[in-house]
């Protein structure tokens, strides 16, 4: 009499045959991190002598000219594929005059940094004008104190000629005005700098997330951006401010902050033309970090984990404060 024959003991399927070791994981992973996708946000600061430890952002700092130099290499030497800078002034008016200043601060350092690290790097400057109006905000103001947004085109287009003149490889326009993108692209082709890309900060939320940020550049700030920048309620209307921006010319778009926003990242990546990034802006870096003072995650996991996640939502760049600490990790671990 034959024997009954007996089910097998699990499905022949088993998905978890492919995470069993490190080197399978490895082998089937879908999205990998690599140095050169990576930028490195960074500060230099007016008239100080050291670096600034900014309390928000452990690890960060305002620079100085120095200390930026030293910085700057050490995040080229490491992989890091661009660097983006902000300007902390001493001075502040109420149209952001240092920004146009070729002796202002950012400027400054844009020319030193080109100087110094030449095309070894992408060198790319903040193109908004808040961290150098004493009101704050990322245009010049009516009478009335709303942002006006033509005539902050015309320093935004200004701000441009001066960025690129003094060294940028791509200028981010980040004050999320009308026809930014557009201005900025007449100004530097007006001026035969064709050569000068943008960076464009297409999906720009009013985000809790910036606070830290506005310690890092000593903001001025009084009230809110959100009659400028997007509403975190809303999906879809990013879809039409990145389409007007690569209509525009728009030579890399961009989606700020990055973790709560990685549906509008992997709509934006599904639908541009152009390399998108993705900004893990101040807030971020800093929840992070204060849960790991705390003992409460893994830092070195949750740094991995959350670039990945913004790779893996579609971003082919991420901004992200631990650029240089991840990139050298990628090679040793590559």
């Amino acid at each position: 009499m034959n024997s009954p024959r007996t089910a097998p003991p699990g499905p022949a399927i088993r998905p978890r045959r492919l995470r069993r070791t490190p080197a399978l994981r490895r082998m089937v992973a879908q999205t990998r991190l690599h140095p050169a996708e990576l930028v490195l946000p960074m500060f230099i600061r007016e008239g100080i002598t050291e670096p600034a430890p900014i309390a928000s952002m452990p690890g960060v700092v305002q620079h100085t000219p120095d200390s930026l130099r030293v910085a700057a290499t050490e995040a080229v030497a490491a992989g890091v594929g661009g660097l983006m800078l902000f300007g902390v002034p001493t001075h502040r008016d109420p149209v952001g005059s240092g920004a146009t200043d070729p002796a202002g601060v950012l400027n400054v350092a844009l020319a030193s940094l080109k100087a110094e690290l030449g095309d070894a790097t992408v060198l790319m400057a903040d193109l908004c004008l808040d961290e150098f109006t004493d009101h704050g905000h990322c245009g010049v103001l009516t009478p009335a104190g709303t942002v006006d947004n033509d005539a902050t085109l015309l320093r935004y287009a200004e701000m441009a000629i001066a960025q690129a003149t003094a060294g940028a490889d791509l200028l981010g326009p980040s004050g999320m005005m009308d026809g930014q993108v557009a201005a900025v692209r007449a100004a530097l082709d007006d001026e035969n700098l064709i050569d000068t890309g943008i960076f464009a900060y297409s999906a720009k939320y009013a985000s809790s997330f910036y606070g830290p940020f506005r310690e890092a550049v000593d903001s001025t700030l009084t009230g809110d951006r959100r009659s400028y920048q997007q509403d975190p309620a809303n999906r879809t209307e990013s879809r039409r401010e990145v389409a007007l921006d690569i209509a525009e010319g728009a030579d890399l778009v961009m989606v700020k902050p990055a973790m709560s926003y990685l549906d509008v990242l992997a709509d934006t990546a599904a639908t541009a033309t152009v390399p998108v990034a993705a900004y893990q802006v101040s807030g971020e870096y800093a929840m992070i970090e204060a849960a790991v003072a705390n003992g409460w995650i893994d830092r070195d996991r949750a740094i991995m984990e959350t670039v990945t996640s913004i790779r893996r939502a579609g971003a082919q760049i991420v901004l992200t404060y631990w650029a240089t600490e991840l990139a050298r990790n990628l090679t040793v671990a590559g």
